[in-house]
């Protein structure tokens, strides 16, 4: 990636104004150089390049069977057809370095200041292609408890489905929280807003034990809702909660009781 089209992203994300209700978050319009965007689409991968996020993560066999990913990681970029290697490799390295993790550490840092304090939070990023199937839905939820902040860059070819993008919800229960873990029924929220899924644009938020956000149900017929997927997580809260994973399958076995799923 040029210094020029490194900078256009992070000038963007700079200067987006942070929106508070119902919880931090910020959208951001032509995030990438246009012409950049257009190499970015010439450069998505093909069906058969992508896999179900069930076998690429733990999330239990209720999770929906229509979200595949890409993972990109040093491993799995390198593997890829050289036609499209470069290109991965470079956006990539880019997403994953340290001054678009700053700009964000900056539009949220009164919430980091409030989660963390003075402690050493150990964080870590991860970047993944994510490619939507028809009929994919995400109940309200308010993401797992290691989640720091979530960014969702949508890339479709064009602005004809605005409705494919992820909302964000208010409990119709006044003062309901969620530490992270469970979808909940849609009846339960009111959708506030409905981040449109347009070209170029971005969606990113503060996890809170509010950030109550999912995905309608998608009843359009034979579409694909392409997303590039960036989290930062905090290492220490990701270790508290495969041992209480752990504790609840070893509590569900022992008791027959449904396991509670996490996901983004």
């Amino acid at each position: 990636m040029s210094s020029h089209v490194e900078h256009h992203t992070l000038y963007q994300v700079a200067n987006a104004p942070l929106r508070e209700y119902p919880f931090p978050h910020i959208l951001v319009r032509d995030v990438f150089e246009p012409a950049y965007y257009g190499r970015l689409l010439e450069n998505l991968l093909p069906v058969e390049l992508m896999r179900p996020i069930k076998e690429v993560r733990a999330l239990g066999q209720k999770y929906s069977d229509a979200r595949f990913v890409f993972p990109l990681t040093p491993e799995e970029v390198g593997a890829l057809p050289a036609a499209r290697r470069e290109f991965w490799e470079d956006l990539s390295g880019w997403l994953l370095g340290i001054p678009f993790a700053q700009s964000l550490f900056r539009k949220f840092a009164t919430g980091i200041e409030q989660r963390f304090g003075l402690r050493e939070p150990g964080l870590y990023n991860e970047a993944m292609l994510v490619d939507d199937r028809t009929r994919y839905s995400l109940g309200p939820h308010s993401d797992a408890p290691a989640k720091v902040i979530t960014v969702l860059f949508y890339l479709p070819a064009d602005a004809s489905r605005p409705h494919l993008g992820t909302s964000i919800y208010a409990p119709r229960q006044p003062g309901f929280r969620c530490p992270g873990g469970p979808h909940y029924p849609f009846e339960l929220f009111d959708r506030v807003m409905t981040m449109p899924y347009v070209p170029n644009t971005m969606f990113a938020f503060f996890k809170t034990d509010n950030s109550f956000h999912g995905v309608e149900p998608v009843r359009d017929e034979n579409y694909r809702r392409h997303l590039l997927f960036f989290d930062i997580r905090c290492a220490t809260e990701d270790l508290a909660r495969n041992e209480a994973e752990r504790k609840a399958d070893e509590d569900a076995r022992d008791s027959g009781a449904a396991r509670i799923e996490f996901s983004f």
